[in-house]
């Protein structure tokens, strides 16, 4: 029963499901519904799918995910970034607006759910941190300025195409005499409606004296109110003839539930770009979990996500939808909604499948520009150019990372700049890793403390030379740590010992281990002795299964301290003669983990 609840949150929080609780995650639901309808048209819009698509990936994934998820408010549905990286994968195979086009976004969506399932099964969850903050912000800000400049051409009324900033503004640019001055009074105006709606509405409401929960749900319904009106002004006054493009007919009903086809070269092509998207949405989704779980001190479990997100994937494929995840923005509104349980998903499900049955004929005429303006004012939020110059400040070689992945994301398109990123993320690491933090420390006097030498009064004899190496010790740096000592003890021809302070290496590995007993080898020959100390519990029992300790020309040491003492006991006076302390009875390690 307990394996079966890691699989089945549902049966964990179901248990204690009440009356209030249902309250709350119906009061939740309907709000996030008002806001889900327009959103879902808009990035079906973005993915280059027929609107209803949009609104079949908000059904069935937001069930799956209440059966499946451990999150109380994420709200599963299309995202902005995972509709561009749509676009972008499945353009290169099939033409807009074809049958073939929409085949291909199904099998991305089942694909991606394969994935996730398989990676949460295998307990993979850790895989996302292969992408770094920096790299992450800098992906979705690049993501964030295509998208709005990709909207561009249904504010203006041009026909426009491209993947990449650069394309998407010529193709703008060459088309600009050919701009329908309806739509773009009609962009203009419910964009600058949508901004004010989201800055100003509500401080309006809260001064008129409205409670602050009507104030909020009438904020939320701003893109609402914009479909409303401009479809009722596109109806009223025929703008559709009038070279004003709309939504047209959006079939009523529910998609039958069935499997994508199987083409063994198309899931191919399509294999790369469901990876990525998966360990996009991923992020992006478990980040968002994790900020708001921790608000009500909950916790989410990684790898039961990628299980709950691949269900939801699946569940879109089925249901004639595309690629899902865990919006931020809808997540947040779900939160402050009071949604209590995932079950505020499944009340939202059945909120949309009712507009998707009833609604969708009064959206013929609904204006794309009105869902473009939704789609700009979401996603410039996502635009943090304050990132940018906080990671300059902070770290030049973050920064590099983070300029490199826009730049790429920008002027080349979203794969290869997700490619890059993950490959920055990781060359930065490794880079930093090979170079790990060694300090040359000395005593504090009146203490049995030990500081860098560089940055702090410290005393140090000419006899012992002590190295604190600040990371594990693994192939990546350890011939680093050998060139090191080399050349420290090269400098100092009176060195007669060694000592490696290891207070920060948790792991040493197989050829961390080999230069190891090459420093001890060499620096034997010369004549000096190699000594560790502080060497952490798990690190020494592995050590002890190897001869490394039997071909040790020196000793371990408990503490820095207890090294010095035995070592050089003039220097270690300066501290004794200040803070007199008897010195432990065995200086040497006698196996308690540390």
């Amino acid at each position: 029963m307990i394996r079966l609840k890691r699989y089945l949150p549902i049966l964990d929080w179901g248990k204690s499901y009440d009356r209030e609780t249902a309250t709350n995650d119906l009061v939740a639901a309907v709000i996030v519904t008002i806001m889900l309808i327009p959103q879902s048209l808009a990035y079906a819009l973005l993915a280059g799918l027929p609107p209803e698509v949009g609104l079949y990936a908000s059904i069935l994934p937001l069930v799956a995910y209440a059966l499946f998820g451990t999150s109380r408010a994420l709200a599963v549905g299309p995202v902005a970034v995972v509709s561009l990286m749509t676009a972008s994968a499945v353009g290169e195979l099939a033409r807009q607006g074809t049958p073939e086009y929409l085949g291909a976004a199904i099998i991305l969506a089942f694909l991606s759910g394969l994935m996730l399932i398989a990676m949460g099964l295998f307990r993979l969850g850790f895989l996302a941190n292969l992408l770094s903050h920096p790299v992450i912000s800098g992906f979705i800000t690049a993501s964030g300025l295509l998208i709005a400049s990709s909207q561009l051409k249904h504010i203006l009324g041009v026909k426009a195409n491209g993947h990449t900033l650069y394309d998407i503004l010529g193709s703008i640019l060459l088309h600009l005499g050919e701009i329908n001055w309806i739509t773009f009074a009609i962009g203009v105006s419910a964009t600058v409606f949508l901004f004010w709606v989201r800055k100003g509405l509500k401080k309006l409401l809260l001064g008129l004296g409205l409670k602050p929960f009507f104030a909020d749900i009438l904020t939320k319904a701003g893109p609402v109110a914009a479909v409303a009106v401009t479809t009722v002004i596109s109806a009223a006054f025929q703008l559709g003839d009038k070279g004003v493009r709309v939504v047209g007919d959006i079939p009523s009903g529910l998609p039958m539930p069935h499997l994508p086809g199987f083409d063994s070269e198309l899931w191919l092509a399509l294999a790369t770009p469901a990876l990525l998207i998966s360990v996009i949405g991923f992020v992006e989704s478990v980040s968002v979990a994790q900020t708001l779980a921790a608000k009500k001190r909950q916790r989410i479990e990684p790898d039961q996500e990628l299980i709950g997100l691949g269900a939801s994937n699946i569940a879109s494929a089925i249901s004639g939808g595309y690629p899902v995840t865990g919006g931020f923005a809808r997540s947040v509104v779900n939160f402050d909604a009071g949604a209590a349980t995932p079950a505020a998903g499944a009340f939202t499900a059945v909120g949309i499948a009712l507009a998707t049955l009833f609604l969708t004929p009064l959206l013929t005429h609904l204006p794309q520009a009105t869902l473009a303006a939704t789609i700009i004012v979401a996603v410039l939020s996502l635009v943090d150019f304050g990132a940018i110059k906080r990671t300059f400040a902070y770290s030049k070689s973050d920064f590099a990372a983070m300029a490199a992945t826009i730049l790429i994301t920008l002027f080349f398109g979203v794969e290869p700049g997700v490619v890059t990123g993950v490959a920055l993320s990781i060359a930065l690491y490794l880079y930093r890793s090979s170079r790990p933090h060694m300090a040359i420390v000395g005593i504090v006097p009146g203490t049995e403390h030990f500081r860098n030498v560089d940055r702090h009064t410290v005393a140090t004899g000419d006899r012992v030379l002590t190295l604190r190496v600040d990371e594990s010790l693994f192939f990546a740096n350890s011939r680093f740590l050998e060139d090191r000592i080399y050349a420290l003890v090269a400098e100092k021809p009176d060195i007669e010992h060694v000592v490696l302070m290891c207070p920060a290496v948790n792991e040493i590995d197989a050829s961390a281990l080999e230069s190891l007993e090459e420093i001890n080898h060499r620096l034997s020959d010369s004549g000096v002795s190699f000594h560790l100390s502080e060497v952490k519990g798990p690190v020494m029992d592995r050590l002890k299964r190897t001869d490394f300790l039997k071909h040790l020309s020196g000793q371990v040491f408990l503490s820095q301290y207890d090294a010095l003492c035995t070592l050089d006991p003039l220097t270690a006076h300066i501290s004794e003669s200040r803070t007199p302390k008897k010195a432990a009875k065995s200086n040497l390690w006698s196996g308690p983990e540390i």
